[in-house]
């Protein structure tokens, strides 16, 4: 029987480079593909900074990924991913942020690029495989009773990436792998070590971006007024940009008896809201630009827990469905739900979709 061929999206990382040893240690046919989306005309500053992010000068990555590929044996290639990142996400990224909400460009990275472009640019290359993989900490598993697929946490959820990928379709998870799924990072460095490649102990990815978000947005001074929920006007701001929800270091605000915090973020007015910690919690959000899971919701109305943002401890809500998104009713306030952010939905380690927060 022939071997599967299995595409490796490989970063340069531990996880990338351990998910190539693990699917080659399987019997796969392994060959490793990386995405180019560093855009060297981004007017952005040089320095540390630049290093241990997705969005950063691939040389030295790409010197690492050689040296993996070269210890493993297998075949690579580049996939030119630069004017679809630069439009799909980065584009998206400077447009929410003008809009006074707070994206999430790992999403959309992962749904449209990762797992859209990158397979896709390296068929049309002429490049035959069966699967796709990637470094993520998530798990698919194929229901045989609904014929559905279903993307599930991470066994170990100190690990678990599946709030990112939570817009991925049937016809991506049929044919993605996730061998990090089950194990945990201990084992992941010591099966690196064990296969000799010098990325072993590397430092994890941090961010999209590990520098200045302005570096990115670029965008001219706007100033506009810092109010208070009442409307009293209490100082100045030089672009609603600079503010998210729950802000409150250097915000430039004295004489107020308790801590200050930015509680809302108006881009019709211009204005950054201000308000006591208390403002900042609230019973229901509303998302839109759904994308569920199996294709369609599981009901018109249903109970389950929600995540308003990656490191969030997801939390009872009741969900209701409406021709252009959802809402969720938590049983308890939740701190800082933010515009722009995913909600994403979960019963149990399934996951059941996501929409973004308005």
């Amino acid at each position: 029987m022939e071997k599967e061929t299995v595409l490796v999206g490989l970063s340069g990382g531990v996880d990338s480079a351990a998910t190539a040893v693990i699917l080659k240690e399987q019997g796969y046919r392994v060959i490793g593909a990386t995405m180019l989306i560093w855009d060297p005309s981004l007017p952005v500053p040089k320095g540390g900074h630049q290093k241990n992010a997705c969005l950063a000068p691939e040389k030295e990555d790409l010197s690492e990924i050689e040296s993996i590929v070269q210890k493993l044996g297998i075949d690579f290639l580049t996939v030119d991913c630069r004017e679809e990142y630069k439009h799909t996400v980065l584009d998206n990224f400077r447009l929410e942020y003008a809009c006074g909400r707070t994206p999430n460009p790992c999403v959309l990275c992962n749904s449209l690029i990762k797992f859209g472009v990158l397979p896709s640019a390296a068929a049309k290359q002429g490049i035959q495989f069966d699967k796709f993989a990637t470094g993520h900490y998530a798990r698919v598993e194929k229901d045989e009773a609904t014929g559905q697929y279903l993307l599930k946490k991470a066994v170990d959820l100190s690990r678990d990436q599946s709030y990112f990928l939570h817009r991925l379709k049937q016809e991506q998870l049929a044919h993605v792998l996730f061998p990090l799924g089950a194990k945990t990072k201990p084992e992941i460095r010591e099966k690196a070590r064990q296969a000799g490649l010098k990325v072993a102990d590397k430092e994890d990815s941090m961010d999209f971006y590990c520098g200045d978000y302005n570096d990115l947005l670029n965008f001219p001074n706007k100033p506009g007024d810092m109010v208070t929920l009442d409307g009293k006007i209490i100082g100045r701001h030089n672009g609603i940009w600079n503010y998210t929800i729950g802000k409150r270091k250097g915000l430039g605000l004295s004489g107020f008896a308790r801590p200050m915090y930015v509680v809302k973020i108006d881009a019709q007015k211009n204005q950054v809201i201000i308000g006591p910690k208390e403002a900042l919690y609230s019973n229901t959000l509303r998302a839109e630009n759904v994308s569920w899971v199996a294709g369609v919701p599981p009901a018109q109305a249903f109970d389950c827990e929600v995540k308003i943002r990656n490191l969030h401890q997801p939390a009872p809500a009741h969900i209701t469905v409406e021709k252009d998104g959802f809402t969720a009713q938590f049983s308890e306030p939740q701190m800082s739900i933010t515009a722009g952010q995913s909600a994403v939905l979960y019963q149990g380690d399934i996951v059941l979709g996501g929409g973004v927060i308005v």
